[in-house]
């Protein structure tokens, strides 16, 4: 026997409570079509495997900012590398085992006198292959826009305030050259082994919204 029970929903809820939220079920754009075709023909004509291209896909989705922090910690640690690091990032990164592709990549360091920013005023090219897909306010217009034009009032907006006699650079990245910041080295970190270091490295930090972790 059915049960009576009154109902309250309020307007712009469903009946589970939660909010409605439109279904973003949109027709195929050109680019997602042609990546379809292309990719069932590799398949068919046996240059590449379902397989292939779903652990392809694993790899790219298992990128993260641990990646670029392991890089910068042991730029920290290791003069040597950062040395090699700031002649080419691309190899530099190689010789830690991490997949740069074709990209050029190019480490900007942070000094006291100097700070640097990425940003990518065409699109949201971004360092991937270090780390992972970018957030979604580095994509939008706003950030592309401003941060070329105001740069100090858009990291005021992250709660990063330089001082008046600091050099702040902004670097424009592009489809065949990405940039990651070099952050300075937190004091009283010398000496600290790797893994501790990485652990002070904030994505912000490598993009130069933000400073790594104070130390404890």
């Amino acid at each position: 026997m059915p049960h009576d029970h009154p109902e309250h929903h309020h307007e712009g809820m469903s009946p589970s409570g939660h909010p409605y939220r439109a279904d973003d079920d949109t027709a195929l754009s050109y680019w997602q079509a042609m990546e379809i075709a292309v990719r069932e023909l590799l398949i068919e004509k046996g240059e590449t495997s379902a397989e292939a291209v779903q652990r392809q896909i694993d790899a790219m989705d298992s990128r993260s900012p641990a990646n670029g922090a392991a890089v910068i910690a042991r730029a920290w640690a290791d003069p040597a590398f950062k040395a090699r690091l700031l002649d080419n990032a691309g190899d530099a990164s190689r010789e830690m085992g991490f997949d740069i592709g074709p990209m050029h990549l190019i480490a900007v360091e942070n000094t006291p006198a100097v700070h640097n920013v990425i940003v990518c005023t065409l699109c949201s090219c971004y360092p991937r292959n270090l780390l992972g897909l970018p957030p979604d306010w580095y994509k939008s217009r706003a950030y592309r826009s401003r941060t070329v034009r105001e740069p100090r009032a858009v990291l005021s907006e992250f709660g990063l305030d330089l001082p008046d006699d600091v050099t702040l650079r902004v670097h424009d990245s592009t489809a065949d050259m990405r940039y990651i910041v070099l952050p300075a080295q937190p004091p009283g970190t010398d000496g600290w082994p790797e893994d501790r270091l990485a652990a002070l490295v904030t994505r912000d930090s490598m993009i130069g919204t933000g400073l790594p972790k104070a130390p404890a």
